[in-house]
């Protein structure tokens, strides 16, 4: 058998700059790492005012819809969270009273968070889901629903229709925003 015989590491200038070299490069890979994966991070846990509750969005083609109707209409909105944005697509329910009076409400039916319709023969709202029914006025006439329709901030300015949307805890009977 033959003997192996360690050899030591050489001590040579040369040697101990390429380790340190390599050492360093190591180091500062791992640092852009490391601050590239931490700007995400700290984005998310920073809260900013863009998501402000002062965010109304136009309504597209308030001002053709008939008066005393209940009407479903959507509109856009951009929700950005960290680095990542997405177009959104809410419905409501409209009624027009007047060119700068409206009532806006919720599509989501208070009992559960189903998706309610309003059907014209019966002049009433109702939800398929465990029905509740609702008067135009959002009142609620019949099922488990707890409270009324739950409205939407909104405001009208020359004629054109803002909505700001939230949405609101279902199955209880005090209307909280989520």
């Amino acid at each position: 058998m033959t003997e192996h015989k360690h050899t030591p590491r050489s001590n040579e200038p040369e040697d101990v700059q390429k380790r340190n070299f390599i050492v360093g490069l190591t180091a500062a890979f791992m640092g852009l790492l490391t601050f590239c994966l931490t700007i995400p991070l700290v984005s998310y846990l920073i809260p900013s005012n863009e998501g402000s509750d002062e965010k109304f969005e136009k309504v597209p083609n308030f001002p053709a819809i008939p008066t005393g109707v209940p009407t479903k209409m959507t509109f856009e909105s951009i929700d950005k969270q960290a680095f990542i944005t997405n177009n959104v697509v809410y419905d409501i329910w409209v009624i027009k009273h007047a060119a700068d009076k409206a009532t806006v409400y919720s599509p989501l039916c208070p009992h559960l968070n189903c998706r309610y319709t309003f059907y014209p023969n019966k002049e009433q709202f109702a939800c398929p889901c465990h029905g509740s029914v609702f008067n135009e006025s959002g009142k609620c006439i019949g099922g488990p629903a707890p409270r009324p329709l739950d409205t939407l901030p909104y405001k009208i300015q020359g004629g054109e229709l803002f909505v700001q949307w939230q949405l609101y805890k279902a199955a209880i009977p005090e209307k909280v925003q989520i």
